[in-house]
This record gives structure tokens, sequence and C-alpha cells, in this order.
């Protein structure tokens, strides 16, 4: 092996390399070309178009509203899902103080961490059908249901176009937080437990505790976070096609864009014009993903 490591390496590298440019790269590629032309997706020989699609995009207002509501869904789920999750972590983890020994969390924390996890098991067409029961606008859903007992007039959740996204999002974090909190579990498992005690015999509160003490030593861990929700919250299109009026509706209102991309490509057989769309939204994901590394990086903290 000393005199033909070389070989070795490739002989371990060439397939999985060669499976990755055909199935990653090839397609990328592809998308690129395509998005250049006119296909309708059934000639064989597609007319080069240049940009001509890209400059149709500038005056698409779909389009546009598409891109809004990505940047409320990345403003908003991931801030609130990471919120949501570090404070249900800390109340399993840390929060009931020295117990033995260790820091504990509350009582029953391995129940409630398998609860918190279920909505991540569940197939997304469920989690939507499940909605749709909840969200139903009338007395028979759910919240309209508690709202009717209360005396309040039932509430469109996804018929009125200033609801409709909101209540989206709703669902979004509903079903994120439970693999967040784990996540975030399993990084305050990770700190030293001399860290808190030391804390605490200096007089430390939970509030100091969590601010001060677990948030700094969990950054590395919340940038990854914020990197999987941010491109979650370019995706959303499961959810937004089982729980949406008409499919993005009403009125364009919880469009995004993987949606606008797949109406466009197979309702209207406009491949080249909705390749544009998928190429601005990889590289939108991509910009998201190197700016949210690049701003959010500090220094290590080393135990």
């Amino acid at each position: 092996m000393r005199h033909g490591r070389y070989r070795f390496i490739f002989g371990f590298l060439a397939a999985p390399v060669i499976l990755y440019v055909v199935f990653v790269i090839s397609p990328y590629l592809q998308a690129f070309y395509i998005s250049l032309t006119n296909w309708k997706g059934i000639s064989a020989n597609p007319q080069f178009i240049g940009l001509e699609n890209y400059t149709r995009l500038l005056d698409d207002e779909v389009f546009w509203a598409a891109v809004r509501h990505h940047g409320v869904l990345l403003l908003v789920m991931p801030l609130v899902t990471i919120v949501i999750a570090l404070f249900f972590s800390f109340l399993l983890n840390l929060s009931g103080g020295q117990r033995g020994g260790k820091m504990s969390g509350i009582w029953g924390s391995k129940v409630y961490r398998v609860i918190f996890f279920l909505p991540q098991v569940l197939a997304v067409a469920i989690v939507g059908v499940l909605f749709q029961a909840i969200y139903r606008p009338d007395e028979s859903g759910v919240l309209n249901g508690l709202l009717d007992l209360v005396g309040i007039d039932p509430v469109g959740w996804l018929i009125a176009p200033d609801l409709a996204l909101w209540s989206i999002i709703g669902v979004m974090v509903w079903q994120a937080v439970g693999f967040y909190v784990v996540l975030f579990s399993a990084g305050m498992s990770s700190i030293p437990k001399d860290v808190f005690e030391a804390a605490e015999l200096d007089g430390a509160n939970r509030a100091t505790l969590f601010f001060k003490i677990t948030l700094p030593l969990l950054w590395d861990t919340m940038q990854v976070a914020w990197v999987y929700l941010g491109i979650a919250a370019f995706d959303a299109f499961a959810l937004v096609q089982v729980l949406s009026v008409d499919r993005g509706g009403p009125d364009n209102s919880t469009t995004v864009l993987p949606l606008e991309i797949w109406r466009t490509a197979f309702n209207f057989s406009k491949f080249g014009y909705a390749s544009a769309m998928g190429v601005v939204l990889f590289f939108m994901t991509i910009t998201f993903a190197a700016l949210t590394l690049r701003v959010t990086r500090r220094e290590r903290i080393e135990f």
C-alpha cells in the first residue's frame, strides 16, 4: 500500500465521484443550459434564446411574489423555530439544576423528547392533511371550533390572503421544532458540566446559564440550524402544495418558487422558463448559505 497508495485512494474515490458528477453535477449543468432555451419538454432540439427567460422574470409578478414570500419565510421561520427549540432544549436538559452530580432537565424530559420529535417522523402529506382539518374555515375545524366555544366567528386561516402564508409558516415551524430540539439537546449534552457547576457556584441563575453560557457554546450548532432552516424556507413546496388554496392561492398569496417551477414546467410545458426560475432559486440558496456562514462566523470556543 505504501507504493500504490495513490491508486488505492483513487480506487475508493472514483466510484462516488463518478456517481456525484453523473447524478448531481450533470443535472445542474443541464438545467443551466435548458434555462437558455425555449424547450417545451417535447422537442429534441430546443431553440437557444440566450437570456430571454431571465429577462421575462424581471416583469413576472408571480415570480416576484414568490421571492417576497421566501423573504418572509427566511426572516420568520428560522428565527421562531430556533427560539422555540432552544427554549424546549434548555427545559429538557438544563433547567432542573444539579441532580446526582450532573445537570438535568425537567421531570419526564425523555418522554417530551419523543413527543417533540414525532412531527418529524410524519410524512409531509400527512402533516398537510392533518392541518387541513385543523384549519377548516367552518366550525368543524379544530381552531374555529375552539373559537366558536368562546363566541368568536370562524376565521379563514387558509382562504384569507392576509392569513394564509402565516398559517402555513406555523405548520412549518410545528414540523421543524422537534428535530432542532434534538439537535440542540445533543449540543447541550456535549457541554462540560463543570462549566455549569462553576457558574452555579458563582450564583448564576437560569437566565444567566442560558444567555451567558449555553448560547455562546451552542453557536456553531445554531449556525448550522440557521442554514438548514433557510434552505427549508427556500423549499416549502410540499406544504404549500397540500395546504394552499388552488396551489399557491388565494391570489398567489402563498406561492413559492418551487411550486411555480413545477406549475410552469408541468402545467404550461415551459421547461426553459421553469429552468430559469430553478437557476435563480439555486443561486439564491447558495448566496444565503454563504452569507449566513460568513456573517455568523466567530472564533470557536475550545473546551
